[in-house]
């Protein structure tokens, strides 16, 4: 495996991710896709980390990076599908169109 191996998958999921958040009108699946694009964004770092290591060891400061990434993402995940969740009780749906929390 190359480091071209790893950029080309993790360009892959950035794509699948950014379409789904722009196609989809579901809170539920863009949610899911912006996980994958942070993912995509770890997986590169890691891969720069591997494959850019003096002496055959890995550069730990993007693995330090990508612990602090998920942390936050495990924060954010908390916090956005607790707003999912009390968007859902007070409208009774998880869709875009259907939500329009600013009009009275």
């Amino acid at each position: 495996m190359t480091l071209a191996n790893y950029l080309i998958a993790s360009g892959l999921l950035f794509a699948i991710g950014l379409l789904g958040v722009l196609v989809r009108r579901n809170l539920i699946i863009m949610f899911m896709c912006l996980e994958m694009m942070l993912s995509a964004g770890n997986l590169t770092l890691v891969a720069f980390s591997r494959f850019n290591g003096e002496a055959g060891l890995p550069n730990m400061h993007a693995q330090t990076l990508v612990f602090f990434i998920i942390t936050v993402a495990a924060a954010e995940v908390a916090v956005g599908l607790a707003i999912i969740v009390a968007l859902f009780r007070a409208r009774q749906t998880v869709h875009i169109n259907d939500i329009q929390v600013l009009k009275g």
